[in-house]
């Protein structure tokens, strides 16, 4: 059976990881998670730190031009819709 751990105690183990006074296999057996999981938890935290203390605005900016670009696929997918609608109705075409 899957186990799910909270965010709270992914952050306990994590921070425990990282002042490296046990190691990661003490770690394991102390909470239980295999010594896998908590690599690949350690890994996810610090490949995030650098977007976590990057300059705010640039997140803005970039989950603007994000939202504006999906905004622009939504239309085309709606405009190709329409066409491809209009052309199975003009050639009789049932898909």
């Amino acid at each position: 059976m899957k186990r799910t751990y909270t965010a709270d105690f992914k952050t306990k183990v994590i921070l425990e990881l990282l002042q490296e006074e046990l190691t990661v296999g003490q770690i394991s057996s102390k909470y239980e998670v295999h010594r896998s999981q908590l690599t690949q938890w350690k890994n996810t935290v610090l490949e995030g730190i650098p977007e976590l203390l990057s300059d705010g605005r640039k997140r803005d900016i970039q989950a603007k031009e994000h939202e504006e670009e999906v905004k622009n696929l939504y239309a085309q997918i709606g405009e190709l819709t329409t066409k491809l609608n209009w052309l199975k109705k003009k050639s009789g075409i049932n898909i």
